[in-house]
């Protein structure tokens, strides 16, 4: 059996016992907690369906988690890598830096989702991952990982999915950078944002932008001024209502026909 003790000196990280793991942490909100109430390892099994007997090998492990106050960095391109990360609660953004010093937003990552594994390639992070809003993170030390997917095969299986789902989500990524109008960018935008968040337990027509105008600018390839007179243009055909960062998603099946 595998048995885990991770300790930290980061004043912003703290130690739990068992899973479920930080329902009570006080960066999460009620909702969230609600939502999202067992530590990173078990949240990552949960979603792979695994059987209690086949997982009963990792009850022992101690999650470590981290708060993260919005603007800060998680980790920086260049830092040696040690582990993925699973958010708890809130939201990230990767950004990667040019020569020029131009960042270059390169993904959002929401509650549920997985940071980090940039780093498995080159044992170093390539891009630097920043928390959209005050955010919870369960620290997951990747040879640890590695132990316990020689221990479950199942978990293996989902550590592969994660990575494959890393290579769909770049190449993606350049499709949408490539091929795509500006208006036809945004409505794919707007689309993947509302798939994650209904695939997470939330509304799949209606929810907030955790992220600026802007910040989706640099992600889509285009400028601020042309994300907001798309948006427009979308609300007057009808497809969606914008108000500030609330969206609200009127004509799902024409917003995916542009």
């Amino acid at each position: 059996m595998l048995t885990v003790v991770k300790h930290s000196n980061d004043a912003s990280c703290r130690t739990r016992a068992s899973c479920p793991a930080f329902a009570n942490a006080a960066a999460v909100t009620k909702e969230a907690s609600a939502r999202y109430s067992e530590c990173a390892m078990g949240a990552i099994c949960k979603r792979q369906d695994l059987r209690p007997p086949e997982f009963a090998s990792s009850s022992s492990v101690v999650c470590v988690t981290r708060t993260v106050k919005g603007g800060a960095t998680l980790y920086r391109a260049g830092d040696t890598f040690h582990s993925i990360y699973t958010i708890c609660a809130g939201s990230f953004k990767t950004v990667v830096m040019h020569r020029d010093g131009v960042g270059q937003i390169t993904g959002f990552q929401l509650a549920g989702e997985t940071l980090g594994l940039d780093g498995v390639f080159a044992e170093q992070h390539s891009c630097d991952a920043i928390a959209l809003e005050d955010s919870l993170v369960c620290i997951i030390p990747f040879d640890l990982l590695e132990l316990l997917c020689r221990e479950v095969k199942a978990m293996q299986h989902h550590v592969h999915r994660m990575m494959s789902g890393e290579i769909v989500r770049e190449s993606g990524l350049m499709m949408l950078l490539g091929t795509m109008s500006a208006e036809q960018r945004v409505a794919a935008f707007l689309i993947n944002l509302s798939q994650r968040l209904n695939a997470r337990g939330y509304s799949a027509a209606e929810f907030n932008l955790r992220m600026t105008r802007d910040e989706i600018g640099s992600y889509l390839g285009i400028k601020l001024e042309t994300v907001s007179r798309m948006l427009s243009k979308l609300q007057k055909e009808g497809l969606v209502d914008t108000r500030g960062k609330r969206i609200r998603i009127l004509d799902l099946d024409s917003l995916t026909r542009l």
